[in-house]
C-alpha cells in the first residue's frame, strides 16, 4: 500500500515547478513540536524511505494530495 503512494508522489513531485518545491506542503507533529515540511524534505524522506515516511505518506493521502 505504501509503494502505491510513494509512487504516486514521486509523478506528483516530479511535475512540480521549481520553485514550487520549496513551498511548505504539511506540519508534522513530533513529540509535540510541529514541524513545517517542504516538498523538498518530503521527497527526501520518501526517496530514502525513513521511518517518517510512511506518516508522511499517510498525512498526505489524507490531504488528498497524492
Amino acid at each position: 500500500m505504501n509503494e502505491e503512494k510513494r509512487e504516486k508522489f514521486l509523478r506528483a513531485f516530479a511535475n512540480l515547478p521549481l520553485n514550487t518545491r520549496k513551498e511548505i506542503i504539511l506540519v508534522l507533529e513530533e513529540g509535540g513540536v510541529k514541524q513545517p515540511i517542504t516538498w523538498e524534505v518530503v521527497y527526501f524522506e520518501i526517496k530514502n524511505n525513513t521511518p517518517r515516511s510512511g506518516r508522511i505518506l499517510e498525512k498526505l493521502q489524507e490531504l488528498n494530495l497524492i
